[in-house]
């Protein structure tokens, strides 16, 4: 079963429109995602992926779809107690339309105002669990180079059956940035450190022209926390995401752009599978 504990259901995939404007089926009424079917596919590597909703879990999605002896089943993903994207600051809605695009559900861990390291940890201990008593193997991650954040993945994976996948890990971020951008990625900053990056860069499309501006040191891919982003095209996905960049804020220490479907698709990216019992 591709659904993350016995109590759910998978909900029928809608339509999003193109870039064009023009509807596209990316699912069909008996809920099945069609872009995730693999024909003849018996591959054992059942693929759940850590999804940011920006460009390195997207691409290394990418990496891992080129490889046919893995098939997605399923993207994870966290918001904060404000209902958005941790760290990348992007809309339920936006995240629900990128897993509809991809053809496969949206399981969302919501961690609740206050929530300590202590209490995340359980929380997502328990949402992998769910995933691998419900056939997936394999967990992807987009993460690039810093050994603390990859340990910690390991050690949240212990004892569940999962192995951890990283397809980017230690490729030279100039060459992958490169790479991502002539393999047609498409992706705009949702928010930056403003100790390491000034409020210019938010709100603005990730290409060679901002890579240039970046001051002395600053990793092209941001993986030092620089920035974060939100995907809307690529060939991950099987439709460009229609969008507007609405305001910026600052909060924190950082700066926000607040990225939002267009009119029309906003109503067509209904919300995906969450996992009971992990959502508040």
């Amino acid at each position: 079963m591709d659904e993350w504990g016995p109590s759910q259901t998978l909900r029928p995939f809608h339509r999003i429109l193109s870039s064009s404007g023009r509807a596209i089926a990316v699912g069909d009424g008996d809920g099945v995602p069609v872009t995730s079917r693999k024909q003849g596919n018996m591959s054992s590597k059942r693929l759940i992926m850590a999804w940011s909703s920006g460009k390195d879990s997207a691409w290394a999605l990418h990496q891992l779809q080129l490889d046919s002896s893995f098939e997605l089943v399923g993207l994870f993903t966290i918001f904060s107690s404000h209902e958005r994207v941790f760290m990348h600051a992007v809309r339920p809605e936006v995240v629900h339309a990128q897993a509809q695009v991809l053809g496969v559900p949206l399981h969302v861990l919501t961690l609740p105002p206050g929530c300590g390291h202590e209490e995340y940890e359980q929380r997502m201990r328990l949402m992998l669990a769910a995933a691998r008593s419900s056939g997936a193997t394999h967990v992807g991650y987009g993460d690039l180079y810093l050994e603390s954040v990859r340990r910690h993945r390991l050690e949240l994976l212990a004892d569940t059956g999962l192995e951890p996948v990283f397809p980017l890990w230690q490729r030279d971020t100039r060459e992958l940035a490169r790479e991502m951008l002539e393999g047609g990625l498409e992706t705009y900053v949702t928010a930056v450190d403003l100790k390491k990056l000034d409020r210019t860069f938010v709100g603005r499309r990730w290409d060679e022209a901002m890579i240039a501006r970046f001051p002395p040191g600053t990793d092209p891919c941001g993986e030092e926390g620089e920035l974060h982003t939100c995907v809307v095209g690529g060939p991950m996905f099987a439709a460009r995401l229609p969008f507007e960049l609405g305001e910026i804020v600052e909060r924190e220490g950082y700066a926000f752009a607040d990225l939002r479907l267009c009119d029309g698709a906003e109503r067509l990216a209904s919300p995906g599978l969450t996992t009971p019992g992990l959502t508040e």
